[in-house]
Formats: C-alpha cells, sequence, structure tokens
C-alpha cells in the first residue's frame, strides 16, 4: 500500500490532491502556505484537510518503520518465512501487526515458557488436536523432577495452550468484537477515600457503554482512579465472550482434551485475552478522548489568539491585588513601557481615594486611551474602581489574564524587561494582551493559557504540537507587520522559527526598518525557501511598494501589473477602490501559473489592504450590585463573558468570582453539536441564572432564555 492510498483510507480526500501536497510538504513548503498560495495544486484545500494528511503520512511511515523492526526480528530468529512475511508487510494497523508480531515477540518468564522449559509442549499439542483417548494416561510420561504428577503435567499443558490462544488472531477479534459491541466503563468511589474525593461525586456509582462515553466524562473518571479516588473497570459480556471463544476453538464431541481446551480457553481468557485486549481498548479510548479533547483546546486557543484588539491605543494596564496591591504600567501606543507604580485601594489598606487620584494623574499625564484590568484576584473589585474614574471617555476592558504569571517569570519576559519585577512585566502583559492579543499571547506557552479542561491528562506531545500548529495558523491568518513584530510572534511565521526570527530582529535594529519584502532577503541565513514561505505572511507599511502591506505574494506580483495596466490606472489607484475592482473579468488573467482561487484571493485583498480581520475589542461591564454567589437569585439575567468552551457546554464569568455553566442545551433554541459553532472565547452575552449551589460553587446558566 502507497502512502497516498493510506491516507485516503483514512482522510478520503481524493488522490491526485493527497499526492500534491505531500509533493509541496516534501518540498519544505508548510501547512499555511500550502493552504493560501497553493490552491490551484491542492484544489483549495484548507489548512485542516492538510494538517489530516501530513498527520496520516507521519503514522504511515511510523507504521512502516515498525514493519522493519518486526520483519528484522523475526529474520533474526530464523523464523521468517514467505507467508508471515507478506501479512506483514500488508497490514496497515498497528493493534493487528503487533497481533502478528506477538508469537516472536522476546518473552518475560512466563507460566508457559516454564511449562515449554519442563518439555510439555507436545502434550499440549495433544490435548490442541482434541482427539479420543485418555490425556491423564498420557501426561504420565511426562513426569521428571519438576513434574511431579500428571495433573501437573496436564496444568503445564493447559497454561501452553492458553498463551497459544492469546496469540491467536481469532481469538484476539473474537474478544476485540466483543469489547468493541458492549463494553461497559464502570466506576466506583474507594469508599475510605470518599471524603477527599467530592469532584468526582459524579462518578461514585457510574456506568455507562464505552462507545458512547463523552470524551470529557473519561478523562474525567480517568483522572478519578489516577489520583486513587476511583476504581475503574471497562469489561464485555465476559460470559457470552468464553462462550464464542469456545464455540471457535473446540470441536463439538465430548471428551476429556475437549474439556481440558475448555479450561485453557477461560484460563487464557481471564489471565491473558481480556487484560491485554482491554489495555487495547483503554488505550484507544483514551486516544479518542485526547483527540476530541484536544480539538476543543486548539478552537479554544484560536478564538482568544484571534481576539479583537484595541489597537495603538495608550494604554493603561492593572494587574489587580489586595493585600500586595495593583500594579499599574501605562504602555504608549507601541506598547512600550513609559511608567509603572502600586496602588492600594483595597482592604487592608483601603486607600481608594488616592488610589484614584493616581489613576487620575496619569491617565491626564500621558493621554491614555484604554484601561484594561486583569481578571483574576481583585479584578471585578478593581474594575468598580475604574468605574468611579472622571475620564468617562476612556474604554475600560476586562482583560484574561490566564498564563501572565507564567509569562512574567520566562526567560521572554527576561530579555524584554531584565530591570522590572515579575509583578510589573505581568501587569505589561495584560495590557498588551488588550492591544493586540496574537501579539502577547504567543509569548505564554499554549497550555499554560488555559483554554479547555483536562490538558494534563491528554498526550502532552500531542496536543503541543497541537497547539503550536494552531499559533502558526493564527499569526499567518492575521499577517505580521515585520517592523514591529517581535522575535517571539515572527518564529511562527510560516518558513522562518527561531533562529530567522533573531536574525530579523537584529537586520532591523542594525539597518532600521525594512522598506520592502524583497529587502528580507539580505537577512543572513534567510534562503529562497524561507523567503517564499515568509513573505505573503509579512506586512510592511509605509514602505516603498505598497503591495507589501497586503496578503498577496510577491511572486503574484507581475499579474497585480497585469491587472492594473488593464484598467488604465495604477497600483495606488487601484488598491481600495472597491468599484473598479468589481469590474475587472479576473479569468482573462487565467495561466498555466495561476488561477482563479488565487486571482480571488488577490482581487479581496486589494478591495482591503492591510485589513485585520479579528474586528475591534469591545468595552464591557458586569451588572451592578452583583458581587458573590450570595447576591445572585433565580431568573436574573445578567451579561457575562465566554470564558472556558468545552463539549458539554460553556463557563460564563458573570462577576462573582465563579464561573457560571451554560449547559450545551441551554445555549441555543436548537440542537446544538458543537458550542463552537455558536458560541466564542471572550464572547459577550447575556445569561439567565437557572440554578445556584453555594456549598458546591456551582452555578447554573442559560442563554436561550436570557433572549
Amino acid at each position: 500500500m502507497q502512502a497516498n492510498e493510506f491516507i485516503f483510507n483514512q482522510t478520503q480526500i481524493p488522490n491526485s490532491k493527497i499526492n500534491a501536497t505531500l509533493k509541496l510538504l516534501s518540498e519544505g513548503a508548510t501547512i499555511p502556505f500550502i493552504a493560501r498560495y497553493r490552491k490551484e495544486a491542492t484544489g483549495s484545500l484548507d489548512e485542516v484537510e492538510i494538517g489530516k494528511i501530513a498527520d496520516q503520512n507521519e503514522k504511515y511511515l511510523e507504521i512502516d518503520k515498525r514493519k522493519e523492526t518486526i520483519l528484522k526480528s523475526i529474520e533474526e530468529q530464523g523464523k521468517l518465512d514467505v507467508k508471515i512475511k507478506q501479512k506483514i508487510k500488508n497490514c496497515y494497523v498497528l493493534s493487528q501487526l503487533e497481533d502478528l508480531y506477538l508469537p516472536f515477540k522476546k518473552k518475560r518468564k512466563t507460566k508457559a515458557t516454564v511449562a515449554i522449559e519442563n518439555g510439555l509442549e507436545p502434550l499440549a499439542n495433544l490435548i490442541w488436536q482434541q482427539q479420543n483417548g485418555s490425556i491423564s494416561k498420557a501426561a504420565q510420561s511426562y513426569l521428571n523432577s519438576n513434574i511431579k504428577s500428571a495433573d501437573d503435567a496436564i496444568e503445564g499443558a493447559k497454561h501452553i495452550i492458553a498463551e497459544w490462544i492469546s496469540q491467536e488472531d481469532t481469538a484476539r477479534n473474537v474478544v476485540r468484537s466483543a469489547f468493541k459491541r458492549d463494553a461497559i466503563l464502570s466506576a466506583k468511589v474507594i469508599k475510605t477515600k470518599k471524603d477527599e474525593a467530592g469532584k468526582f461525586a459524579d462518578y461514585f456509582d457510574y456506568s455507562i457503554p464505552l462507545k458512547k462515553c463523552p470524551s470529557h466524562t473519561y478523562l474525567a473518571i480517568r483522572r478519578g482512579e489516577k489520583e486513587g479516588f476511583l476504581r475503574v473497570n471497562l469489561e464485555p459480556d465476559n460470559e457470552h465472550t468464553v462462550f464464542q471463544l469456545i464455540r471457535r476453538l473446540t470441536k463439538q464431541q465430548r471428551s476429556e482434551s475437549q474439556n481440558l481446551m475448555e479450561e485453557a480457553v477461560n484460563d487464557s481468557y481471564k489471565r491473558l485475552l481480556f487484560p491485554s485486549i482491554g489495555n487495547e481498548f483503554k488505550k484507544l479510548a483514551q486516544e479518542k478522548a485526547d483527540e476530541e479533547a484536544i480539538d476543543v483546546f486548539v478552537s479554544n486557543l484560536k478564538q482568544l489568539l484571534l481576539s479583537a484588539p484595541v489597537g495603538s491605543k495608550t494604554t493603561l494596564a492593572i494587574d489587580p491585588g489586595f493585600r500586595t496591591g495593583c500594579k499599574v504600567v501605562v504602555l504608549s501606543k507601541n506598547a512600550d513601557l513609559l511608567e509603572d507604580t502600586v496602588i492600594y485601594p483595597h482592604p487592608p489598606q483601603s486607600r481608594s481615594t488616592e488610589s484614584l487620584h493616581t489613576l487620575e494623574n496619569l491617565i491626564h499625564k500621558y493621554k491614555v486611551e484604554a484601561i484594561a484590568v486583569g481578571n483574576g484576584t481583585a479584578g471585578k473589585e478593581t474594575f468598580k474602581l475604574c468605574e468611579q474614574l472622571q475620564a468617562q471617555n476612556v474604554e475600560k476592558y476586562m482583560v484574561n489574564e490566564a498564563g501572565a504569571s507564567i509569562y512574567s517569570a520566562s526567560e521572554v519576559a527576561r530579555e524584554e524587561f531584565p530591570d522590572l519585577d515579575l509583578t510589573v512585566r505581568g501587569a505589561v502583559s495584560i495590557g498588551r494582551r488588550l492591544m493586540d492579543p496574537l501579539a502577547e499571547l504567543v509569548k505564554v506557552p499554549a497550555k499554560s493559557i488555559g483554554v479547555g479542561q483536562y490538558q494534563h491528562d491528554v498526550d502532552q506531545t500531542k496536543l503541543k504540537n497541537s497547539l503550536d500548529r494552531a499559533v502558526e495558523s493564527c499569526v499567518n491568518q492575521v499577517g505580521i507587520n515585520l517592523n514591529t513584530a517581535s522575535k517571539h510572534l515572527l518564529t511562527y511565521v510560516s518558513g522562518l522559527g527561531p533562529t530567522l526570527a533573531q536574525n530579523i530582529v537584529d537586520y532591523r535594529s542594525e539597518s532600521g526598518n525594512f522598506k520592502n519584502r524583497k529587502e528580507l532577503l539580505k537577512v543572513p541565513r534567510m534562503g529562497k525557501k524561507a523567503y517564499e514561505q515568509a513573505a505573503g505572511f509579512l506586512r510592511i507599511r509605509g514602505g516603498n511598494n505598497i503591495l507589501d502591506n497586503t496578503g498577496i505574494h510577491p511572486e503574484s506580483y507581475q499579474t497585480v501589473q497585469q491587472i492594473v495596466t488593464s484598467q488604465r490606472t495604477s497600483t495606488e489607484e487601484l488598491i481600495g477602490n472597491k468599484s473598479l475592482i468589481d469590474t475587472i473579468n479576473i479569468r482573462q488573467f487565467v495561466d498555466e501559473n495561476i488561477g482563479l482561487p488565487t486571482l480571488k484571493d488577490i482581487v479581496d485583498e486589494l478591495k482591503k489592504p492591510g485589513f485585520d480581520t479579528r474586528g475591534k475589542a469591545k468595552s464591557f461591564q458586569f451588572a451592578k450590585g452583583i458581587n458573590t454567589m450570595e447576591d445572585l437569585n433565580m431568573g436574573v439575567i445578567v451579561p457575562g463573558i465566554v470564558t472556558n468552551i468545552t463539549k458539554f457546554g460553556a463557563f460564563v464569568d458573570i462577576g462573582v468570582k465563579q464561573d457560571g455553566l451554560v449547559h450545551v442545551s441551554q445555549i441555543a433554541n436548537q440542537f446544538v453539536s458543537d458550542p463552537h459553532e455558536f458560541l466564542k472565547l471572550n464572547q459577550q452575552v447575556q445569561v439567565k441564572v437557572v440554578s445556584i449551589d453555594i456549598e458546591k460553587s456551582r452555578i447554573g446558566l442559560s442563554i436561550k432564555q436570557a433572549t
């Protein structure tokens, strides 16, 4: 089986598109570049589809590598015949591949290997054949210093048979079918831990068919098991499964050997097959749960990274706190630190009047246009303080500060602000998150931003790779200002990476701002391939070529010139002139190098050069007079901000220090299979309070009942 056939079986993407994508990937093209600038080659595959092709190709290569290892191992044992070799070469399912290898795998000492060492394999063969005759009598000839009786000999032979059965394709597939068909996942609380296991109360006596178990439920149960609070079982209908095995592996004639075979089948199932296939299905269930959970993390992260920025505004940012005070910074329009200080408006100091005076002085001194308040401890109290400021024309925003403390202590922060205290760095990060969420959040490890549940329970390598790919996607979707982007932001641009990103920053420091994209080729180690991959995603504002501030790739500039010439105008006059652009017949510019998909993208860019798809941030206010759960009443409708989205619903901050849950059934007046289709992180919503449990700190909310 070739790679493209394997990938097609997994994705159902046409072979022509798979082949084109694999060729581009092998030539060093990145996923964002292929999706944006090679639509003709791939038939306009999007990043998700291209990512699937890349992932399945990796899986194909992994299987091929495993096959080589297995074939080499069997050959070294002198047991590789044509039949097994062909079976292995034709196999592209890892579990089946391991089944084929199982009889040849080097084993630790088992009951079966001990029995074989004691010379009982011929007796096992005799029982396996299930012929009439006295096995007990035959067993007498196998007695030795280790085998004291016929019963001992028969017991050893049954151990050998049990191991043979556990390695049989037929037997393993019968058990697999049973697990797939009717395996039940069950959990019970460990009685001695019940008082400490409150967060797992939903699973104290719980069972569900494995195939119907939601990913978040599976991850929660496994976490409870790992933390020692739950006892978890996964098993099919054992009696029916054993019956199926007996029917397949024994002859339908009663004899002593058949009875012994049935006993061996039972032993094989309970001791070998059930644990082995059970672990296999636990692993599959974990992989499925990981995949679904990671998909949620990725969706949330993309929404957070693509949150609307407030833009280039002089910003006052506050990292709130009670006892240690609120750290205050003022950032310039370019996000440079202008001044920092500390105020103490909350208990125990309660110097609110003095704090307001300090803030008003800073606002007046620097002509502050926006205020960013972190949403952590004392966040709402600090936001209320800011609402008392006299400067009514200054917009105020509550900013998600998840991961800000990670950034503050990071090498990145030390590079940027070597002389600043950690808490001041945190306030700077909060302000910059408001000005440009994407540019600031790329400095924080993606899994530290807090964009999902159970992120520590899933495969960490897959999580990191998926989140890194999501960051790369967002950075390239928005486009980056080449003359202001940090090294950390440039790192995620298609084709660059840490070394080239640093070289760009160094070149910029030594030679000044880039005047055009071509100048990138002067950057040390910037080869033609890296330039090809990166150029279209980098923007130059105010340079000497207006097209450099668009998403049009330099390789298409000649086509743009043809379009301009056909309209008897100039590039400067054409750009942004929607009515004129709409008259262009782009089909006349199709040739062997450029097709309609790319031409449509060019036209879209000409209509709105430098357009930021993220929009503009909106200010927000929580309901007045509602500060704690005790202030809530059933049925009240309040404003809130979406802070997290899961498969089962969304969490909304309504300003009472405890997020409420909008269950998936309460999002809209229609069936909702994926909350991401209806909600976004940081979205402002109206919610109705439908349940309050102060003891368990739970709030039930409804969006559909609030409209």
